[in-house]
């Protein structure tokens, strides 16, 4: 009886992905790869019957709790975001690690469900066995992990893809098999030494980079007329703005852009570059600044977006904001930088703002919920990246209330931030450089899931971002104007790093050949965005093109809209 019970829940539980069975059975069609299909699925359900089988009860419980876990996060993954889990997307996830407490939070509800369905594989694993026909005693747990190491083995030779429409307990330890394969095999070399000649000084005394968090170049008063007020489109005493419209992000996912903007990885070089030339804080202390980094994300030291110690040794200020509230902290930053600004020392100061990332529903005071109607308050107020979105469904009367919050955040986190530097901030002796890491998918056009960004097949909004400089009007560095519109909507990140290079008073013809081209010559960007960045195993980037005339945009849809702030 124990047998059939286990049988069945096995049955109950690998039948609940029955969609996702013949999606695979449709994509393949008759013929030889159905063939080979069918044979390796029935070789994992046969591996994972014999793993149920196994009799030492300690063994087979860790069999159980290992399927499970795995099964759990790939449900989980694919209910959040609508979309299946690769190679990649697995690789971003666990370079996410740091933040798995606060994705629990966000998420609990889907992850709960899944948890709830998983049951009946844990149950179908792990209770005691009954009678079964003679085999050999090391062949219910040898099958399993023979029937995994066939999947790695597979997915190795295809560059990760092969596991769609397998069943879902084996394909995340399958690709941590290759991660640790990747991780122990893979090595590009040992970070160089700066070797680039420089022709000068920097350009300015103080050289600027904020980083805002999952700003959509879309939902600006800069590049669209019913944009929220974000201070950068209206002239400012005392500075020039140089506004380059819509730019496309490195990628759609936080780390990866990130760690390129650090280390100026190219479209077609970034995997090296990224992991063995020098970074922006070593370029600038070679060009006698000092390096100050503020991190309104993170508390108590911890490092993120593929940040280690190493590098942080390079970082003269590393600077946060451990006792401030969530929504406060980008105020906390921007009396950081004022304070810089005005200390006479010549510095790179690179931010990494707050900005909107979810949840949104506490990112701003109640003065500034000049949208309406908005998510209700007061939950998550202590939530910097993620938070439960309880009653959040994903329905269109959703995405309205959270598109709204989100607005009420850009209107606080970079409008009011704008206004702050712009009245007290000296910026007489200052460049700085404004963008965000990635755009969002706000579901302006109904599509399902409940993710904003790191889609392995995302929307073109996922990818745009706002690109700005800001200097001070007395400054001559250099001729921004020059390519101005021949580069607005444009360029990319990829123009920032050789940008920073050349404030630095780096020869601009050792530069290009390396890092590509500043924003003070023609871009001749791609205007795409990376989606498989953790291109591995000899697979290649995937890059999407941000067509502009298929951009969405918002509408004025608020109940009560008001621009005093």
């Amino acid at each position: 009886m124990r047998g059939l019970i286990k049988g069945l829940l096995l049955l109950l539980y690998l039948s609940s992905f029955y969609g996702y069975y013949l999606e695979r059975i449709d994509a393949l069609g008759l013929g030889l790869p159905l063939l080979l299909y069918a044979g390796v699925f029935a070789v994992l359900v046969a591996a994972l019957w014999l793993a149920a089988n196994i009799r030492q009860t300690p063994l087979r419980w860790l069999f159980a709790l290992a399927f499970f876990a795995s099964a759990v996060f790939f449900d989980a993954y694919t209910s959040i975001t609508a979309d299946y889990l690769t190679y990649s997307g697995f690789v971003s996830m666990v370079y996410s690690g740091g933040f798995i407490g606060d994705a629990l939070d966000q998420y609990r509800s889907v992850i709960i469900t899944s948890l709830a369905k998983a049951l009946l594989l844990l149950l179908g694993l792990g209770i005691r066995p009954g009678e079964r026909p003679y085999m050999p005693r090391v062949l219910p747990w040898a099958a399993p992990l023979l029937g995994l190491a066939l999947l790695t083995g597979i997915l190795f030779i295809r560059a990760g893809e092969g596991a769609r429409g397998l069943p879902v307990m084996y394909t995340p330890l399958a690709y941590m098999n290759l991660f640790i394969y990747e991780h122990f095999h893979d090595s590009v070399g040992p970070r160089e030494p700066v070797t680039l000649p420089r022709t000068g000084p920097a350009l300015a005394r103080d050289i600027v980079l904020i980083i805002d968090e999952s700003v959509s170049g879309n939902y600006l008063d800069l590049n669209t007329a019913h944009g929220v007020r974000s201070n950068l489109n209206q002239p400012q005493p005392g500075v020039k703005l140089f506004n380059y419209g819509y730019a496309a992000s490195v990628a759609n996912c936080s780390a990866d852009t990130n760690v390129t903007l650090r280390y100026g990885g190219t479209r077609t070089d970034y995997l090296r570059i990224n992991s063995t030339m020098p970074s922006i804080w070593q370029y600038a202390k070679q060009a006698g600044l000092g390096t100050v980094y503020i991190d309104g994300q993170r508390t108590g030291g911890n490092l993120q977006n593929l940040m280690n110690a190493t590098e942080k040794r390079d970082i003269d200020q590393f600077i946060q904001f451990d006792d401030t509230p969530v929504r406060d902290r980008d105020m906390a930053a921007v009396a950081k930088l004022i304070e810089l600004l005005g200390d006479g020392k010549p510095q790179l100061i690179v931010m990494n703002k707050v900005g909107v990332h979810f949840p949104v529903h506490d990112k701003y005071p109640d003065d500034f919920m000049l949208y309406r109607p908005a998510l209700p308050r007061g939950r998550y107020t202590d939530i910097t990246d993620t938070g439960q979105r309880e009653g959040f469904g994903g329905q269109p009367a959703d995405w309205a209330l959270y598109r709204n919050s989100y607005k009420n955040s850009v209107l606080w986190n970079v409008g009011e931030f704008f206004k702050r530097l712009f009245a007290q901030g000296d910026l007489s002796q200052a460049v700085v450089i404004y963008t965000s890491d990635h755009g969002q998918d706000l579901h302006e056009r109904g599509n399902p899931g409940l993710n904003t960004h790191c889609d392995s097949d995302p929307v073109e909004e996922e990818g745009l971002v706002p690109l700005v400089v800001i200097q001070g009007a007395g400054l001559h560095t250099l001729d921004w104007q020059a390519q101005l519109a021949a580069n607005k909507d444009k360029s990319s990140h990829y123009n920032i790093f050789p940008t920073l290079l050349q404030l630095l008073g780096y020869d601009p013809a050792a530069i290009q050949p390396v890092y590509g081209r500043a924003l003070d010559v023609q871009t001749e960007d791609d205007f795409s965005f990376n989606t498989r960045f953790n291109a591995r195993l000899g697979a290649k980037p995937v890059f999407k093109h941000i067509d502009l005339s298929e951009v969405v945009t918002p509408t004025e849809d608020a109940q009560s809209v008001s621009t005093t702030p």
